[in-house]
């Protein structure tokens, strides 16, 4: 048997690498010597950067830049060789994702994505050709505004003054940008984005009410937020020509898609499509006897791009039947067998808490792991048992044969 495992990391518990890793071991508890081969996937979330720069064989660098809240926190960026040209990869989740705002901050009003900016501004020195941003797992909904900041926008409010905004409560105060002020190296750099593509800055579904309370915002709050990222796709629509509102991807990391296309002439893609430019797995999936991937969580936002579905997306191109491995199985999760997942189960064995769940998860991994290939294991036994009586019962029958030919 061949297996190919393809896997998201579990957030806040393993990394791409790290699942993969633990789920071939399950399968060799069984059979030790099936093909197998783990290509760790990212989504632009967390463990983007680890993940490309070790398949590209490229390298980190260490950071200090401005966190979500304000502060200054350690941070980093990749670089590797593609082509002949030098790629900076940013992990926008390392900058200013919800794990950098503490428990008792979060309120996505008061986060900016400033270190974002900054980021960028970091990479451009080192001389690169093309930057490739993964927005995902944000603590942010900003509209990109502090990145923005961060590169050279200037912003006044109704009296002419030069104002500085932190997060998306003050968005509102902003009547005047200034974009002359830019880093002119950005528009000579390529800038490729991986987004969530159905991620919309406005609208009923719109960024601040899908995601605004996941990240701790009231009711209130999100109708706030909503009306503030609607002004500022006005401004850039009346300062740029661009209506950014309902376009897709637009809504990614708090509105930070839409800020890149307007402040830095960014080009969005779908995250996968992005990825997959880099890291390719058609060869592998089309080579394997089965095909298994894993998230933290599959519910009915699977089948919108997230890594599972998309996996299953192409092995269906193959014929590949898929199992996909789960930290927690959510809302209308059987969606997902209309997506090419052929089967999925969680890991978790029994009840627990979210800290026994993460700390446990490697393990917990490799015993669905092995407990699926022994499942397997007993079908192809069977199969194979019953191969075997059909053909003693041709050869019997044809034995009759030549026995009353004779």
């Amino acid at each position: 048997m061949k297996y190919t495992i393809i896997p998201s990391g579990f957030k806040e518990s393993l990394s791409a690498e790290e699942v993969g890793y633990a789920i071939e071991k399950g399968i060799r508890n069984v059979e030790p010597k099936h093909d197998i081969q783990v290509i760790p996937m990212v989504d632009g979330g967390e463990g983007f950067v680890e993940t490309m720069i070790k398949v590209k064989k490229g390298y980190k660098i260490e950071t200090r830049v401005t966190g979500p809240v304000g502060e200054t926190i350690h941070s980093f960026f990749g670089i590797f060789k593609e082509k002949g040209r030098t790629i900076a990869v940013i992990e926008m989740a390392a900058i200013a994702g919800l794990r950098h705002v503490p428990m008792d901050l979060r309120n996505p009003l008061y986060t900016t994505t400033y270190g974002v900016g900054e980021t960028m501004i970091k990479a451009l020195d080192y001389g690169v050709d093309r930057i490739l941003i993964g927005c995902g797992d944000s603590g942010t909904s900003d509209g990109g505004i502090g990145m923005a900041q961060a590169i050279g926008v200037k912003l006044f409010d109704q009296n002419g003054q030069l104002i500085h905004i932190q997060g998306g409560a003050d968005i509102h105060k902003i009547t005047e940008m200034d974009l002359s002020g830019v880093d002119s190296r950005l528009f000579r750099t390529q800038i490729d984005v991986a987004v969530n593509w159905t991620n919309l800055l406005c609208g009923d579904r719109g960024v601040a009410r899908i995601f605004g309370p996941q990240k701790g915002a009231s009711p209130k709050e999100v109708e706030d937020l909503s009306r503030n990222l609607e002004h500022l796709a006005m401004l850039i629509e009346r300062q740029t020509g661009k209506d950014l509102r309902m376009v897709e991807g637009s809504g990614a990391s708090g509105g930070l898609g839409a800020g890149l296309i307007a402040f830095a002439q960014a080009t969005l893609h779908p995250r996968f499509d992005i990825i997959m430019d880099y890291i390719d797995v058609n060869e592998a999936i089309a080579q394997s006897d089965i095909v298994i991937t894993a998230e933290g969580c599959i519910d009915d936002q699977t089948p919108n791009g997230k890594i599972p579905s998309e996996v299953a997306r192409i092995a269906k191109l193959y014929d590949k039947p898929v199992i996909a491995f789960a930290g927690t199985i959510g809302k209308n999760a059987k969606i997902n067998y209309q997506s090419g997942i052929d089967a999925f189960s969680s890991i978790i064995p029994c009840p627990s808490s979210l800290e026994n769940a993460i700390e446990d998860a490697e393990k917990w991994l490799e015993g669905s792991a092995e407990s699926a290939i022994r499942y397997i294991s007993i079908g192809m036994s069977v199969v194979q048992t019953m191969q075997n009586d059909l053909e003693a019962e041709a050869y019997d029958e044809k034995k009759v044969d030549i026995n009353d030919a004779s």
